[in-house]
């Protein structure tokens, strides 16, 4: 089985940038990397380098209602029906994901209907898929997560290899960082690591390493104009990072990798 690894944090510390970039890494070393961009304000597509003329046409598994209608036998927003609980999903990935440089994306998109844990036919279907995705797929997956664990069952959280939380040097990213760890610990996944990013100073780095003194940082990542400039640019983010910026994020998968093999 490959590795799978959920990426949390507070929106805007640079999840789909480490998602992105440990995913093109991996597909440099020639791994079979599938990315799900499983949060709701989307933004993997753009971080792995594809154009807005090509995330124009990928749609969200979240809107396709055919299939949904189609695997669930319900249909969308009418309400009293009897649908699958089950739906079959296992082929799925293989035929609706985007392929950027080795990586193929899956974008799962948000359910707009009675909140995230609805018993609606689109979020029966999106549980399916990524259990499916969780329990049974060979390739490195790498998810994109809203801030939260809502995605995740106690089923899927123990097959989880690794949640990865992305703090960043402020308040309100340690607060839902500590709301994540909460979270996580009570559907008990089990290998909760971080990551600090935009880093500026050493003051910074030892503001967050206090705020979570038990905690094991995978890496510390600095503020970088290369990143904001290939989110200005519409660039892959991996193909604007100096060499040594690159090895920050190699850093982090090499012992990523080193923990999923010992669990």
């Amino acid at each position: 089985m490959g590795i799978k690894l959920a990426i949390s944090g507070k929106g805007g510390v640079g999840k789909s940038t480490l998602a992105a970039v440990l995913a093109l890494l991996l597909a440099k070393r020639g791994h079979k990397v599938l990315a799900v961009d499983a949060d709701p304000d989307a933004n993997l597509a753009s971080a792995l380098g594809f154009t807005a003329a090509e995330q124009e046409k990928i749609i969200p598994i979240s809107k396709q209602i055919d299939l949904i209608e189609e695997r669930t036998g319900a249909k969308v927003k009418q309400y009293g029906q009897i649908f699958k609980l089950n739906p079959e999903v296992s082929d799925i990935a293989d035929t609706h994901a985007t392929l950027r440089k080795g990586v193929a994306l899956l974008v799962l998109g948000a359910v707009e209907q009675g909140g995230g844990g609805c018993a609606c036919p689109e979020n029966v279907l999106l549980r399916a898929l990524i259990t499916d995705l969780i329990l049974y797929k060979d390739e490195i997956l790498i998810m994109d997560m809203e801030a939260g664990v809502e995605h995740l069952g106690r089923a899927t959280a123990k097959s989880v290899d690794t949640m990865i939380v992305i703090i960043e040097p402020g308040q309100c990213s340690i607060d839902t960082a500590k709301r994540i760890i909460r979270m996580a610990e009570e559907i008990n996944l089990p290998n909760i690591r971080f990551v600090a990013n935009k880093i500026t100073d050493k003051s910074d780095e030892v503001f967050l390493t206090k705020s979570f003194p038990n905690q094991e940082f995978l890496g510390i990542i600095p503020y970088s104009e290369e990143i904001r400039r290939s989110d200005r640019d519409g660039c892959s983010v991996l193909d604007q990072l100096s060499r040594e910026m690159v090895g920050k994020f190699e850093e982090i998968l090499d012992k990523l990798k080193f923990q999923a093999n010992k669990s």
